[in-house]
């Protein structure tokens, strides 16, 4: 029996997440490219209840992350499991935005918008987009890393716990239930799949021996409670160490407003979701800037970002 195809192409999906850095690059590079909302379906991922672990998501990103686009393919002639591909690497969506809107594009868009090309105009600028964004997209620059370990001694840990503990505990217990039902045979994953959840369920076990403790002083705490919360601190130290560092190294290059100029450009959008989030874990907004980015062209960057129309619609 012939297999009869769809007659019109399913649109993309993105799934996201609201406290993501890396969703934030990816709705701004929508909202620069000036996307009609009709173009693509999004769909909200909840981080807290570890959506982004189930073994659904799983089959879509192995990595278990977000941002992740899944595009389908327009002529396709394969079978339903073969006309998609799911792009997960964040800097991967955002070039693939800047190029399926642009006029060397042969992608039907609904949008009559004018779509500006954030691509690099010289091989020059595209090494060194490539440059600052390999800095920002480390691990150990990651603000989303960062907001689990941003206390630096008793009382901000406090504060911290009350925030991310009730976070990290709806990922455990995802996790926990995944583990349960794959040893059961309740679901099918596999021995990679598994070691994943065993991994991240580790990881979050760490963080909770600490967070559920939080409420005591030092001083309350056995020797080994006391060492876990100092190897706490002493994370979120180096976490921040390297922020700065990273800051000095993308700030030394700049030109201004933007990185390489007026040309508001794909390594902008990237800085712009790092700097935002950067932001966010301060205690004091925007005043922080001076202490981890400074006042000169990264704090001149940020205030022009915060100015853009596509900045204050995501």
């Amino acid at each position: 029996m012939a297999t009869t195809l769809p007659k019109a192409v399913p649109k993309a999906m993105l799934y996201y997440s609201i406290s993501s850095t890396w969703s934030d690059a990816v709705l701004l590079a929508l909202a620069e490219k000036a996307y009609a909302p009709e173009e693509l379906d999004k769909k909200i991922v909840d981080l807290s209840k570890g959506e982004t672990l189930t073994l659904s998501y799983l089959r879509l990103n192995i990595k278990g992350t977000v941002p992740t686009l899944v595009v389908p393919f327009a002529d396709s002639i394969h079978d339903a499991d073969s006309r998609y591909k799911a792009l997960t690497d964040p800097r991967a969506i955002v070039e693939f935005l800047d190029k399926s809107r642009s006029p060397q594009s042969r992608t039907k868009t609904i949008s009559s918008a004018a779509a500006p090309t954030l691509s690099p105009a010289t091989v020059a600028y595209a090494s060194a987009t490539t440059a600052l964004l390999d800095i920002i997209y480390a691990e150990d620059v990651s603000p989303d890393s960062l907001s689990l370990f941003n206390a630096h001694d008793d009382t901000s840990l406090k504060k911290l716990a009350a925030t991310q503990q009730p976070f990290v505990e709806g990922i455990h217990t995802t996790v926990s239930q995944c583990l349960v039902d794959a040893e059961s045979g309740k679901i099918q994953a596999s021995e990679k799949v598994k070691a994943f959840w065993r991994a991240k369920l580790a990881e979050t076990e760490e963080i909770l021996a600490v967070y559920r403790v939080a409420d005591k002083e030092g001083a309350q705490l056995d020797a080994a409670a006391q060492s876990q919360r100092q190897a706490f601190f002493t994370k979120g130290k180096t976490l921040w160490d390297a922020v700065a560092q990273a800051c000095t190294k993308v700030g030394r290059d700049m030109v201004g407003p933007y990185v390489f100029g007026e040309q508001f450009s794909i390594a902008d959008i990237s800085l712009a979701a790092w700097l935002r989030r950067l932001v966010q874990l301060t205690a004091d907004g925007d005043g922080a800037l001076k202490v981890h980015v400074g006042e000169g062209v990264l704090a001149k960057f940020w205030s022009s970002v915060q100015e853009r129309p596509s900045w204050q619609s995501i």
